[in-house]
């Protein structure tokens, strides 16, 4: 019988102990905008995986004001050390001044999922 914790080995962070995995949200103005953004960041694999979550309503400070608006919400999931760089990415395409562009640690997850994520966002002909 195999042994259920060697289920949940799985280095979640590298040796210093830094997060290896990252949830991130992006919100956008438009459907089109997110698809543009998701696509951009796979292509660049910057990210193993992107959900778009459409029709959120937004409530927010801006200038001074509390605004309202439709918004879509991109979840991507991916690598830390690559954040910087999906950050220069969505700034470059986002039409926000000020986008969303924030990550979660992922501190627990079945290893084969973040092996995965590892796997799909090396350089091709690194795998």
């Amino acid at each position: 019988m195999a042994d259920p914790d060697a289920e949940v080995q799985h280095p979640m962070s590298d040796h210093e102990g830094s997060v290896k995995h990252i949830v991130f949200f992006i919100t956008t103005a438009s459907a089109e905008e997110g698809e543009r953004i998701a696509r951009s960041l796979l292509e660049e694999r910057l990210a193993a995986c992107v959900n778009i979550v459409p029709a959120v309503r937004s409530f927010f400070w801006w200038e001074g004001k509390v605004q309202e608006e439709a918004e879509v919400l991109l979840i991507g999931k991916g690598r830390a050390d690559l954040f910087p760089k999906v950050q220069a990415l969505v700034r470059a395409l986002h039409s926000y001044t000020v986008p969303e562009i924030i990550s979660f640690p992922i501190t627990s997850g079945l290893p084969d999922y973040l092996s995965w994520i590892d796997d799909s966002t090396l350089p091709p002909g690194f795998r």
